[in-house]
């Protein structure tokens, strides 16, 4: 789960990260009066958007050279102009893609009088299976062309867990930043800062581009990614509060009241597997024959009738898809269940896209009977291989 960067700012204030004073705005009126209770003289106007690259992307509907979702401002009446100018609109960034995401809150920040941009990030390093540190000194908008480019300018080192955060990665840190003398002090607290407010919010990803340099020699952290680890946040309520669902994909929002994993591609075939692994083997035999998969959607081991039928739904709201594969194992569930859903749902979908259904394991002589004694257009498949093929034919036919 992603949060935006002014409650992001929020968590790590909690654990003594320095960071600018600021205040949420919902309207321009709201925008204004964020702008007068700092002060000044220098404001920052940013969309808050589950997207980077905010600083360089463009709003839908403006010149192409108007400023883009982050903003300097001079003046409170500057503050309000930009947010009637922003709120609203939809942003498209690099991370976005085309379609952009809408500008609905701002975040009006005090300005800061930056010496130096640096690049700092935490993340859960799988080789390792450690938290790991990613830094750089080439912080700011561009750090994606920078490891592109000039890979040797990022430093990664990892902690290990039944250590911790000690000195020695402090200095670690300072290096790889080239930072010394106070500073150097600084960004040893800020990272020891950082690991705890990592390790105990149960983060995915925690990233400060950029992390910079005042000009009265402080470190401060002007931008704040967070991204939480989904099966940890029961153990989180804070964290779930600040849940946007505006900013998740409705489909997806739809998918996790019924505790369905799904995640929404850009492929035609729509796809229902039980099992992440099983899940990842569809899509790739998908694409090996010639087609896309539209989706990840894995139901789980214990789906039921009605689990099957919602499935199906959240499958059928996205237009692209031409065509479904389901592709069940049934251990602990069993085939013959995953039949009466597939018929409920099609029935009730009053399905028009070709359906390919490939059932093994647990009953699955009784489900294949249940399938063929339907009076559906459903099309038997008796392994993967068989299945992909099928279905990649059918939605080729009826293009």
């Amino acid at each position: 789960m992603n949060i935006h960067e002014y409650q992001g700012k929020a968590v790590l204030k909690e654990f003594g990260v320095p960071v600018s004073k600021g205040g949420i705005a919902f309207t321009p009126a709201e925008a204004r009066a964020a702008a007068q209770e700092l002060g000044g003289p220098l404001w920052v106007v940013k969309s808050q958007i589950h997207a980077g690259g905010r600083g360089k992307g463009k709003f839908k509907g403006l010149d192409a050279d108007a400023a883009g979702g982050v903003r300097l401002a001079h003046s409170v009446d500057e503050v309000e102009a930009n947010a009637a100018e922003m709120l609203g609109k939809v942003l498209v960034t690099h991370q976005t893609g085309p379609e952009g995401k809408q500008v609905n809150r701002l975040y009006i920040e005090d300005g800061t009088d930056i010496a130096d941009e640096l690049y700092l990030s935490i993340l859960v390093d799988r080789d390792t299976s450690r938290v790991a540190f990613v830094a750089s000194t080439e912080g700011g908008m561009d750090i994606e062309a920078v490891a592109e480019e000039t890979p040797e300018k990022i430093i990664t080192f990892s902690v290990d867990p039944a250590t911790g955060f000690m000195p020695l990665h402090g200095r670690k840190l300072a290096g790889a930043l080239n930072l010394h003398g106070d500073l150097a002090k600084q960004v040893a607290k800020i990272g020891a800062a950082l690991y705890k407010a990592f390790t105990e919010k149960d983060m995915a990803l925690l990233e400060i581009n950029p992390l910079v340099v005042t000009k009265e020699n402080t470190l401060k952290c002007l931008d704040a990614k967070i991204g939480f680890d989904g099966n940890s946040l029961y153990r989180h309520p804070d964290i779930m509060e600040l849940r946007d669902l505006e900013e998740e994909d409705a489909a997806e929002v739809e998918a996790s009241k019924y505790d369905l994993s799904y995640i929404k591609l850009d492929g035609s075939i729509g796809c229902m597997v039980n099992g992440a692994g099983l899940a990842m083997a569809t899509m790739d035999i998908i694409k090996l024959y010639g087609e896309e998969p539209a989706n990840f959607l894995d139901v789980g081991g214990g789906a039921t009738k009605e689990k099957v039928t919602e499935a199906f739904k959240i499958i059928l709201s996205d237009e692209n898809v031409k065509g479904i594969l389901v592709n069940i194992f049934g251990g602990i569930m069993r085939c013959d269940v995953i039949a009466e859903g597939v018929i409920a749902a099609a029935t009730e979908m009053d399905l028009k896209v070709p359906l390919v259904v490939r059932l093994e394991g647990t009953n699955v002589e009784k489900g294949k009977e249940i399938l063929a004694g339907s009076s559906l257009a459903i099309i038997p498949a008796d392994n993967l291989a068989d299945a992909a093929q099928k279905i990649v034919a059918a939605v080729k036919e009826a293009a």
